[in-house]
């Protein structure tokens, strides 16, 4: 799937929104990427997530004993690049702001994690699922997304493999442009305030 492949695959879903949104990440921004409806079409999110397996170099790929996921907005694109890798996929929550294993989940000690999220933007989430792995006696050998909004600059720890990079300017609180805060504000992520 070519960049622009996947761009109209989020239009089309009308997963691509535009308004004034403030991300989970904190910073404002006058684009969204709803992938719950990219995702929603069990094919279409099986064909995402392959591809995105495919940006994953082999030895990696070979190496990954399990998939983890923060939920919400990773569940989805986890379980189905653990399908892809023929691999267990289990989710993180935060039942008190700090992300942990729940339901039962568990991993055995040492195991080789891949990380899954939907969209990173500053890499935070990013950061606290892999710190909760390392709590629960996990390794994460590595992260893939099926978007990197951070241009780039997201520092995860850990080498990371997007599926397409989709540059929106964001903005902290005090440099949100007068045309967007003139904007009511939509707080779509999961994020607990």
């Amino acid at each position: 799937m070519t960049d622009e492949d996947i761009l109209r695959e989020f239009r089309n879903c009308e997963a691509l929104l535009e308004g004034h949104f403030l991300l989970s990440s904190g910073r404002h921004s006058g684009h969204y990427l709803q992938c719950a409806r990219v995702l929603m079409n069990a094919d279409r999110a099986a064909n995402l997530a392959r591809a995105t397996v495919q940006k994953i170099p082999r030895e990696i790929r070979n190496a990954v004993d399990l998939v983890v996921s923060p939920a919400m907005g990773g569940v989805i694109i986890g379980h189905e690049v653990g399908r892809a890798l023929g691999k267990d996929a289990v989710f993180l929550e935060r039942p008190d702001g700090e992300f942990h294993l729940r339901r039962g989940f568990r991993l055995e000690p040492g195991a080789k994690v891949l990380m899954v999220e939907d969209v990173v933007t500053t890499g935070l989430s990013s950061r606290e699922a892999i710190a909760a792995v390392a709590r629960e006696g996990g390794e994460v050998i590595a992260e893939c997304a099926l978007v990197d909004r951070s241009d780039g600059g997201a520092d995860l720890g850990v080498p990371f493999f997007p599926l397409v990079d989709i540059s929106f300017p964001t903005y902290t609180e005090a440099e949100v442009p007068a045309e967007l805060a003139a904007i009511p504000i939509t707080k779509p992520g999961s994020r607990a305030s």
